[in-house]
């Protein structure tokens, strides 16, 4: 399994972003999916995940309200809608895939991440 994030990019505060990712190889429709993200000098923290289905979608306390997690199973692919920007959003964005256990998510598979940077 690859993933490659895509979308990232300079924006200015308020400003919105929609971030991609596209998985090839193994079965997109049986992973749960998430993004997280990391900052210079910060540990990597959960934005979103959304499940193998699409059905349930959860989202990190700072971006809840502002970030929406989507997939689209006929193309392999996992979206980041991100509106209302701010600075403190600065970040690489990672994608992830996973399979769940329970509540809980097992990530097997990492994308390299795309950069995303707002201007304030």
């Amino acid at each position: 399994v690859q993933l490659q994030a895509s979308g990232g990019g300079l924006v200015q505060a308020g400003d919105s972003l929609r971030l991609s990712c596209v998985q090839s190889g193994g079965t997109f429709d049986k992973y749960d999916m998430g993004w997280f993200r990391q900052a210079p000098g910060k540990e990597r923290e959960f934005v979103a995940t959304i499940r193998s289905s699409g059905g349930s979608t959860y989202y990190g306390d700072s971006v809840k309200g502002r970030f929406t997690v989507s997939r689209d199973n006929a193309k392999n692919s996992v979206y980041l809608q991100m509106a209302g920007l701010k600075p403190e959003d600065t970040a690489v964005y990672y994608c992830a895939a996973g399979q769940a256990f329970g509540t809980a998510v097992s990530w097997e598979f990492w994308g390299r991440g795309t950069l995303v940077t707002v201007s304030s």
